[in-house]
């Protein structure tokens, strides 16, 4: 008995071929891997089907996963502040080691841009003067001072809640990575490079749709974090203020060095995440 055919005239059978597979990883996934390798150093292998790791990433949508990406980051932190607060080593203690942690992961990339960013501010006269200081491997004294203040704040911010709320401050830490890394993404996303050459020309700048889906998963961290114990009015007020620092430091950079860098953006997520961690000690009582 004769079988049905699908070839069209003029073609045979075995002309045809199953289609052939998905060209890399679902994006969404593949877009969090990017965002860990860009933002830290966690050893994050190649996905099935993902093209070379090395390649300077697409940030029209890579950042929509960077609430999720700091929730990673900030795992370290948060797992050494519980522990630490659970083996009794006391607040202060407790904080300085979540910092410690987070700094291995991220290899102090944030902090490295907010000391570049406060030489530069503060010690040149001209935009161009500004760059050429925030290039500069060199840290100075506004570069050491802005360091010195980041630590101290976020520690003593962390120390207070522990001492507030016990284990939910990783809860809060949690929240305020990916609140301080979503609100950073505000610069990025409105103002120009400030050099053709540098990094931030390079990979490009997000989408509109990229940068509202990112605030939507920001939106659903905290919302996880209030179902967790963390009041819902300190969490509003910790990502306004977030969200100002950052739009602070934007309308800077903008007036003057015209622009953004990668040093800028990393010196938004320091002033975001200060700002969120210090709100939270505001709405909450002692």
């Amino acid at each position: 008995m004769a079988t049905e055919s699908n070839a069209g005239p003029g073609q045979a059978d075995d002309e045809f071929e199953p289609p052939p597979p998905p060209a890399g990883p679902w994006p969404p996934l593949r877009d969090l891997a990017v965002c860990l390798r860009f933002y830290s150093r966690l050893p994050v292998p190649a996905l099935p089907g993902e093209a070379d790791i090395h390649a300077a990433p697409d940030f029209r949508t890579v950042p929509r996963m960077l609430p999720l990406a700091g929730l990673v980051i900030g795992a370290a932190g948060a797992v050494a502040l519980a522990a630490s607060l659970s083996l009794g080593l006391g607040p202060f203690l407790a904080a300085t080691l979540a910092l410690a942690f987070t700094t291995l992961v991220t290899g102090a990339l944030h902090e490295d841009g907010l000391a570049d960013v406060a030489d530069g501010f503060g010690g040149g006269g001209t935009p161009a003067r500004r760059l050429e200081i925030m290039r500069d491997s060199r840290i100075g004294a506004y570069g050491a001072a802005a360091l010195v203040l980041s630590y101290a704040l976020r520690i003593g911010a962390l120390a207070t809640l522990a001492d507030r709320i016990g284990w939910r401050v990783a809860v809060a830490f949690l929240a305020a990575a990916a609140l301080s890394r979503t609100a950073a993404l505000w610069p990025l996303c409105r103002l120009p490079p400030a050099r053709p050459d540098g990094a931030a020309h390079a990979v490009g700048r997000p989408t509109g749709r990229t940068h509202a889906t990112a605030w939507a998963l920001c939106l659903a961290v905290l919302a996880v974090a209030f179902l967790l114990g963390l009041p819902w009015l300190g969490l509003c007020l910790a990502g306004l203020l977030a969200f100002i620092a950052a739009w602070t430091l934007a309308r800077m950079a903008a007036r003057l060095v015209g622009g953004q860098t990668g040093d800028v953006i990393g010196a938004s997520q320091q002033m975001a995440e200060i700002a969120a961690l210090l709100a939270l000690v505001i709405a909450i009582p002692a």
